[in-house]
């Protein structure tokens, strides 16, 4: 976790946002009752019913692509044409990104002050966050400065940044973040119609960060009803997959990616690999199982001497994701990366992208309670089958990649492609009546 600044700079960068006490707020932000003070602004209705009408006619025609199950996209594409196993449904992701192209709009709030808004890290654990946050800003793709024309609403706000400079270490006084959150809510609400109009339904937030899924629950609609973009996507703490969306913890050194690729299959002389600090249970479990007993199954909390973490990633077949303290964890997209078919040990975790994803067809989930048997579980698949989950490792890769100026179909385009999925499944209108 980043160091904390004193206190006298984190209550500087709160009171540049607004000086707006918390109990000014419309009860309706704090009070998950829907029926209480409820505010409606009816502004731009015509606008509004243009934008449900272009978003009706998408909804129809992905639907009648969702009919053609052959395992290939039918439509056609310069770049790229979905196929394959590793789609729930080629030609409906394939479909759905294409109307997304044509109609997706999102409007960036501009209040608030950097550092705690508009920015966020680009080179951490937490860089997935930052590097959403810095494309949004840079307005090149999918925003619009005009927000009767958006279909969604970006709450720019960077739980790591709020953790760095509102909360104290040790002090497990997070009151600086409450007040940062609800009084910026409160802001939007009060200088803009259209948190009232959808009760925060058409809105979202995003972050990397571990805090992300309480530090929301300051503001019972944004928790409830917003659409949540989370990598911390634990279904126990509230995570809901019909509503939130899950995106990838990718830790950036550099501000590039580099080293992608590995061993060809049949050089890969390790079964499986892990290497990582005591974080959490589960870890603790496959330490204690696995650490320095087998050959084939490699566990380490700290490598020998000499040892590549790189190059043990790429020489092995299964790259073992235990989740930490919390359920997401970096080395899902480091397997990735390195061609190596992840197995993930989790509870409750919901992968990035799983609504277009298949995430059976290329990696292996392993239940907590069966890592005693991992062994055995990674043994049973035919070298064939190895062969064609390692294949599709390869080609599921272009979704998790992160590029300087993104290229469709990589992360930052996923990212957006789960936001308009939740979009879609919003009726503005019905939220009205």
């Amino acid at each position: 976790m980043a160091a904390s600044t004193n206190s006298t700079s984190s209550t500087f960068y709160f009171l540049k946002l607004s000086k707006r006490s918390p109990s000014s707020c419309p009860s309706n932000i704090f009070d998950d009752d829907e029926g209480a003070n409820k505010t409606v602004f009816m502004s731009s209705s015509s606008q509004l019913d243009k934008l449900e009408a272009s978003l009706g006619r998408a909804r129809s025609s992905i639907r009648e692509a969702a009919k053609v199950r052959n395992g290939t996209s039918t439509h056609q594409d310069p770049d790229y044409v979905p196929r394959g196993p590793i789609y729930r449904n080629p030609n409906a992701f394939h479909r759905s990104y294409l109307e997304m192209e044509k109609l997706f709009k999102i409007y960036v709030y501009e209040e608030g002050e950097v550092p705690i808004f508009h920015d966020g890290p680009c080179r951490s654990i937490y860089s997935s966050e930052g590097r959403f946050i810095h494309e949004m800003e840079k307005g090149n793709m999918y925003r619009t400065r005009d927000p009767d024309k958006a279909l969604v609403y970006f709450l720019p706000f960077s739980v790591v940044r709020m953790v760095q400079y509102l909360y104290m270490p040790d002090s497990h006084d997070r009151h600086g973040m409450k007040l940062a959150i609800t009084d910026y809510v409160n802001l939007i609400t009060q200088k803009h119609p259209f948190w009232n109009r959808s009760l925060g339904a058409d809105h979202f937030m995003l972050s990397c960060h571990d805090w992300a899924p309480f530090t929301t629950s300051f503001v019972p609609l944004l928790f409830h009803k917003s659409i949540r973009v989370l990598c911390n996507a634990n279904t126990s703490e509230g995570f809901n997959p019909s509503k939130d969306a899950s995106f990838p913890e990718i830790n950036l050194k550099t501000s590039e990616m580099s080293g992608l690729g590995g061993q060809s299959p049949s050089t890969r002389s390790t079964l499986a690999f892990f290497a990582g600090r005591l974080h959490g249970h589960i870890r603790s479990l496959l330490l204690n199982e696995w650490k320095g007993k087998d050959r084939d199954v490699q566990v380490y909390d700290q490598l020998p001497p000499g040892v590549s973490y790189e190059k043990m990633l790429k020489g092995s077949r299964f790259c073992l994701c235990p989740s930490g303290y919390e359920v997401a964890s970096p080395r899902v997209v480091e397997a990735i990366y390195a061609e190596c078919i992840p197995v993930l040990i989790s509870d409750g975790y919901i992968p990035p992208f799983s609504d277009v994803l298949d995430w059976k067809s290329f990696s292996v989930q392993v239940p907590v309670e069966n890592i005693s048997d991992i062994k055995n579980i990674l043994m049973s698949i035919s070298s064939r089958q190895y062969l064609r989950m390692q294949r599709r490792v390869k080609q599921v890769r272009r979704h998790f990649l992160v590029n300087g100026t993104p290229k469709r179909y990589d992360v930052f385009h996923m990212i957006v492609r789960s936001i308009w999925l939740r979009r879609l499944n919003i009726r503005i209108q019905d939220l009205l009546t």
